[in-house]
């Protein structure tokens, strides 16, 4: 995933040279409305039979966007299952595809950091832009996190600033909003408003939709809310600090081995901070992710004798998972059954 200079080029682009580039790459575009989710100029050429075409960030928008869709939109996602997306960024023929569709739906809150220069690269008659984020209380975060939660942003500048140059910054915030069920239904909501603006002739259906997979996000969260409200334990040491407003949703406490960024490297200190707290809280399980590589966790389990276990940040499937047909709602729930199990040793 280091190896990304080439996509990160074009980038560096005026915004009139990567608007000419996806009008050859796509032809003409379409008429709808760049903006988050604020204009419906496209809303008169979407009621009739054809689809709306969507094109999604990452994973979770394309859940969330299909399940509110439903049947009345084709909905693409860019970055492939098992790629890593805190990284990844978008080459022209992505352009081409975007500047194709009528809706975007992305995270925001640093999550994709092209999307600013995407913005102008489409122009004002581009798709209409989705943040799904939006309304959300977003937490600010720092590529290191301090075990003891007394760190200062301001002792991190210079190392997110190094981060920002290798396109893993997330502009001082944490984007990991997807992984609190209960944000997840302000996620879909945002979702189903920009629908029912671009096409109000199937709001009902929209509605429909989203009523009935929130039905299934809030039984999620109350299931949550249930099963760790009577751990023993509060705290939990994931490799990668993607689970803040979980933690803070559902009363816990992430301590995280490295940064937002899951292939940020920790520190010799940073271990043996892990280490300490580990020892001294007598963990026993120790939590990495599925789309980046499992060796920092185990080293710190084999030092304190612990296990390790996945808690999965959904921030994409891997092959097996497409294949065997799991999704937001049974990973979410396989990472509740992961933390009941450990926050009850």
């Amino acid at each position: 995933m280091k190896n990304n200079g080439n996509k990160r080029n074009w980038l560096m682009m005026p915004a009139a040279a990567l608007l000419s580039l996806g009008v050859v790459l796509a032809g003409c575009g379409n008429s709808g409305s760049n903006g988050a989710a604020s204009n419906s100029t496209a809303g008169s050429e979407t009621s009739g039979t054809s689809k709306l075409h969507i094109i999604t960030s990452f994973y979770p928008m394309e859940e969330f966007t299909s399940k509110v869709a439903g049947d009345l939109a084709d909905v693409e996602v860019l970055i492939p299952p098992g790629t890593e997306p805190h990284d990844w960024e978008p080459t022209p023929q992505d352009i081409a595809k975007m500047t194709e569709a009528n809706m975007i739906v992305y995270n925001g809150a640093g999550m994709e950091g092209w999307i600013d220069q995407v913005k102008d690269s489409l122009g004002s008659n581009g798709p209409v832009l989705v943040e799904a984020s939006k309304g959300v209380q977003i937490l600010e975060g720092t590529e290191e996190e301090d075990h003891e939660h007394e760190g200062e942003a301001g002792d991190h500048s210079e190392e997110a600033a190094d981060h920002s140059e290798e396109g893993h910054d997330h502009g001082g915030f944490d984007p990991h909003v997807w992984l609190s069920p209960k944000q997840a239904q302000t996620e879909v909501k945002n979702i189903e408003a920009a629908l029912v603006q671009l096409d109000p002739t199937h709001a009902d259906q929209y509605k429909q939709n989203a009523d009935a997979y929130i039905k299934e996000l809030t039984q999620l969260d109350n299931d949550y809310k249930t099963g760790l409200s009577s751990a023993k334990r509060k705290d939990f040491i994931t490799q990668h600090a993607a689970f803040a407003y979980m933690a803070r949703d559902y009363g816990l406490t992430q301590v995280p081995i490295s940064g937002l960024s899951p292939e940020q490297e920790p520190t010799a200190a940073q271990m043996a901070k892990v280490v300490d707290f580990a020892k001294q809280h007598n963990v026993k399980t120790i939590f990495f992710e599925t789309l980046v590589s499992p060796k920092i966790a185990e080293t710190i389990a084999n030092e304190v004798g612990a296990k390790t276990a996945v808690l999965n940040p959904l921030e994409g499937l891997t092959d097996d998972q497409v294949k065997a047909g799991e999704n937001y709602i049974t990973v979410m729930r396989e990472n509740l059954k992961g933390l009941e199990q450990a926050l009850n040793e």
